[in-house]
């Protein structure tokens, strides 16, 4: 038997117990895996440094890094984020609808977990504290792999969460670390379907692909973000500086940050030279459109792959487009149904922009970074989920619970 098989046996035994065990439980687990990681934060910081350092060595980017770094306040906010989870109501058991029939039978359906859960994830180690804590309040046993850049981080982070568990009166298999980061692992991972009921994948574009296409396991699609703002012909320009500034440049690591700007022709003389001013605060690249290189002259001739890319870096591509006919057509053809944002003053133009756009979320006037679990008031999330099957958007409690039929009779057969 080979140690991920064993790893699902346990998996499996520890959702039997997860699955039917109280709020309070649950909730009590939260706490004392929040207070352990605020306890044992030193400990933390020190295997992550060795992580920063291998990084380093193996050239990991600015970006990337920045995802990598944990700290004291970090370590906080992932504690605090485990807390939050607590303080929601229990997904489980809430009664989603209910009917009697007309001959008495009573029929409801009702939320349940999902059961395990595999999470695939890249040098991130606060997906680690977030993945468990939301598989725990729902009821989930969660098996995590994260990447090898964080390997040291995450032990540290399982560890700790699976001794607070176990002190809590659950088994600690109900969160599980996968510490063998090769390639044939995760390759084994995706076909665990005796063991695993979904998948999620959570990083870059090349993993999550990878996942898509060589699991067996029921996939749940998250994360690649090539967000478009669209800077309409109405749009108040200061704001629109401001808007693109934060989305891109406040965490451009991560998948709600912008990496494409659309700009209507007929005010992009005046605003792209504010909106790049600002931009330059950060050093942030410019790849444009012909158009785009006339106006800005240190700005790059944009490659059509730019236009695909998520960057998560201090880049940014560059449009401009003859109107929202356009740019509607240009956000259809390249994004990839995460996150899209339209300024303007125009309520017709923002209305056609909503109805229009297929996204999972769609702003007016507002930053892409907005488009979190945390930031839409549902606590930590597992992804933002960018396809259309079970969940979409920000996968909060609710949409770690599949459902159940329960009916009652008082004898009735079918005739």
């Amino acid at each position: 038997m080979t140690v991920l098989e064993q790893m699902g046996i346990n998996a499996k035994n520890a959702s039997r117990i997860l699955s039917c065990a109280s709020a309070a439980i649950k909730n009590d687990a939260l706490y004392k895996i929040a207070d352990a990681l605020e306890n044992n934060a030193d400990i933390i910081i020190e295997e992550n440094k060795i992580d920063l350092e291998n990084g380093k060595q193996n050239g990991l980017t600015k970006s990337l890094l920045d995802r990598l770094a944990l700290s004291n306040d970090r370590i906080k906010g992932m504690a605090d984020g485990v807390r939050k989870v607590a303080q929601f109501d229990d997904p489980i058991g809430r009664v989603i609808s209910g009917k009697t029939l007309p001959n008495g039978l009573q029929i409801q359906k009702v939320a349940v977990p999902l059961g395990v859960i595999g999470i695939i994830f890249e040098a991130r180690p606060n997906v680690t504290s977030d993945a468990a804590a939301l598989c725990l309040k729902s009821g989930n046993v969660c098996i995590l792999r994260g990447g090898k850049e964080a390997i040291n981080s995450n032990k540290a982070i399982a560890k700790i969460m699976r001794s607070a568990i176990e002190k809590a009166g659950l088994p600690a298999d109900c969160v599980a670390l996968i510490e063998d980061t090769s390639r044939e692992t995760a390759n084994a991972m995706m076909k665990m379907n005796q063991y695993l009921d979904c998948l999620i994948p959570r990083g870059g574009a090349g993993l999550i692909n990878s996942v898509v296409q060589n699991s067996t396991v029921p996939v749940i699609q998250t994360g690649v973000g090539n967000c478009h703002i669209y800077v309409e012909k109405t749009a108040d320009i200061n704001m629109a500086a401001e808007i693109v500034y934060n989305a891109k440049t406040q965490r451009p690591s991560v998948c709600n940050a912008a990496e494409s700007l659309i700009i209507d022709e007929a005010i992009a003389k005046e605003a792209l030279p504010i909106i790049a001013e600002k931009l330059a605060e950060k050093d942030v690249e410019i790849r444009g459109c012909e158009k785009t290189c006339a106006i800005l002259p240190q700005s790059i001739l944009a490659t059509e792959d730019d236009y695909y890319k998520e960057f998560l870096d201090y880049i940014i591509a560059v449009k401009v487009v003859s109107g929202i006919d356009e740019a509607l057509a240009h956000i259809a053809k390249y994004s990839s149904g995460h996150s899209e944002c339209i300024i303007t003053n125009d309520y017709n133009s923002s209305r056609r922009f909503t109805n229009e756009v297929d996204s999972a979320a769609v702003y007016v006037n507002a930053s892409t970074r907005f488009t979190d679990g945390g930031m839409f008031g549902m606590g930590a999330e597992i992804g933002i989920s960018t396809q259309k099957l079970h969940a979409r958007g920000p996968m909060g409690l609710n949409e770690l619970t599949s459902m159940k039929f329960i009916i009652n009779g008082t004898g009735q057969i079918r005739p």
